[in-house]
């Protein structure tokens, strides 16, 4: 379960706005980590396993862009939820940085409910697609203990299939059927075809 304490990134020229978020991140109890160009934040910044984060993420910057960054991090793989902010924003900036990802989009000046808000809704979707990403792999680790026969099974019995229509599309026995389905719930970790189904719905399987 995701319980370390959240971090945002904040990626910003302005010294004076990152000293300011920092201040204001820690009064909440989220660990701030600033980085004055997109340059020095793929540099430097390290991926925490488990740790709920988001990026405040400036649009224009010296160097690699805002819009550059994120489509470097998306490039790695690297997914956290973006929260934008410009001082000069325009609509076409805005759509193209939704667009590609980002969650938020903020104009500079913005209020500090206004961005605590968007950094918590942002930090709390983070934590979602962590537990989420980690019941797939336990749901992943468990179907690769299966044998080929029980993978077919398996999806079989998720689409809704009884045991007399898995036997006549695998032909196979009835019983040869109860004993498999027996395997699949015993290595898939369920007590029922209802929470086998459940448990694949909940990991996106």
């Amino acid at each position: 379960m995701v319980s370390a304490t959240p971090i945002v990134y904040v990626v910003d020229d302005d010294p004076q706005l990152c000293e300011s978020l920092s201040l204001m991140l820690r009064s909440v109890g989220i660990e701030p980590r600033t980085f004055h160009s997109a340059e020095a934040f793929l540099d430097g910044c390290r991926d925490v396993p488990g740790v709920p984060r988001c990026l405040v993420l400036d649009v224009r910057m010296p160097g690699l862009s805002g819009l550059g960054l994120q489509q470097t991090l998306a490039a790695q793989g690297r997914n956290m939820p973006i929260i934008m902010v410009s001082g000069c924003a325009d609509i076409p900036m805005a759509v193209q940085a939704m667009s590609q990802g980002a969650v938020d989009f903020l104009e500079k000046p913005f209020s500090r409910g206004a961005l605590l808000s968007r950094v918590q809704d942002a930090i709390d979707r983070d934590a979602r697609n962590q537990r989420q990403s980690t019941r797939r792999s336990e749901v992943a680790d468990r179907i690769d203990t299966l044998s080929s026969r029980q993978r077919e099974v398996l999806n079989l019995l998720v689409a809704g299939k009884h045991s007399k229509q898995i036997a006549s599309e695998l032909s196979i026995g009835e019983k040869t059927v109860a004993k498999h389905r027996a395997g699949v719930l015993q290595k898939m970790r369920v007590d029922s075809v209802v929470e086998l189904v459940r448990l694949m719905v909940e990991a996106g399987a």
